[in-house]
């Protein structure tokens, strides 16, 4: 007021209001504008597109299947639509047919015999094209499936180059999500990481004193998930480590790093696939002592 700025105090109030409003407006945009909720919003996308692909193939399997059991003999959702809004009804499959689509000669031929001694019901014209029309429906959400992968590729390796380096980008993207942000991720411990999307199990087992995961949503990786069953505990825990450090140098502007994480995780992996050739003798017995000290523990802690 004494230096002119404000005439009095409420006018100064009024102008302190609108600063504030305007800096938070700029640090909600700030935060919204980040990549990492972009990667978020199209990986959750996927996965709806995947669930809604899987529901409207199984109406389509069983509405087809009326009229020819082909689901036993095309086990992929896509080739499945595809041969089946190509063809129609199956008079129209031959074995040159089914080549040009991508079908090997042998099951092509096992396609055709079946469909010559098949009993199904004789559907009409105007019937099968509803049958068709939804299959294209279904070919027309796996594009958009392949353009939303492609586009996350592409986001990834401008977010976490590191960690699409090292899981890939549809693993590395659902670990952003699951986390809430790239920066809660890297803010994370690798034994949280190792179990991140395996919540429900984790708290079931501190509940009742079974044993705890081993491992969360990275046992979609190919080194976990290819391993054998008491290889996975060390594998998973070397891959969570490496995960963490890769979360941390992209979140915080760390040198890119990937090709190195990636080749020391496949030399651990390496090491524990000859270390651990075979399984190792466990006590149940002994872990269910433990489990019920603890639980006994806890009850007196609540006690007290």
């Amino acid at each position: 007021v004494e230096t002119g700025f404000v005439k009095d105090a409420e006018e100064f109030m009024r102008w302190m209001h609108s600063l504030s409003l305007e800096t938070t407006k700029l640090r909600v945009k700030r935060a919204v504008e980040k990549k990492d909720l972009i990667v978020a919003q199209a990986i959750q996308t996927i996965d709806d597109l995947n669930k809604t692909t899987n529901l409207f193939m199984a109406r389509v399997r069983e509405w087809y299947g009326v009229h020819f059991q082909l689901d036993r003999l095309i086990d992929k959702h896509e080739t499945y639509a595809r041969l089946v809004f190509r063809f129609g009804g199956r008079e129209n499959m031959t074995v040159e047919k089914l080549e040009e689509e991508g079908v090997p000669k042998t099951k092509a031929q096992r396609i055709v015999e079946a469909a010559e001694k098949s009993m199904g019901a004789d559907l009409t014209e105007k019937d099968l094209k509803q049958v068709q029309n939804l299959c294209r429906n279904v070919l027309e959400l796996y594009q958009l499936r392949q353009t939303l992968e492609d586009y996350l590729d592409e986001a990834m390796e401008e977010v976490a180059p590191n960690i699409k380096a090292i899981v890939g980008s549809l693993l590395g993207a659902r670990l952003i999500a699951i986390a809430g942000g790239l920066t809660n991720l890297a803010k994370m411990p690798a034994s949280t990481i190792q179990v991140l999307g395996a919540e429900k199990a984790l708290f079931r087992s501190l509940k009742t004193g079974t044993r705890p995961p081993k491992h969360g949503i990275i046992f979609q990786h190919a080194l976990l998930h290819d391993a054998k069953r008491w290889q996975r505990g060390k594998i998973a825990r070397a891959l969570a480590g490496k995960l963490a450090i890769a979360a941390r140098m992209d979140a915080f502007g760390g040198r890119y790093m990937g090709d190195d994480l990636r080749r020391g995780l496949e030399e651990r992996v390496e090491e524990i696939q000859e270390k651990y050739a075979q399984p190792t003798q466990v006590s149940k017995k002994g872990f269910k002592q433990k489990s019920k000290k603890k639980r006994r523990k806890r009850r007196h802690a609540g006690k007290g």
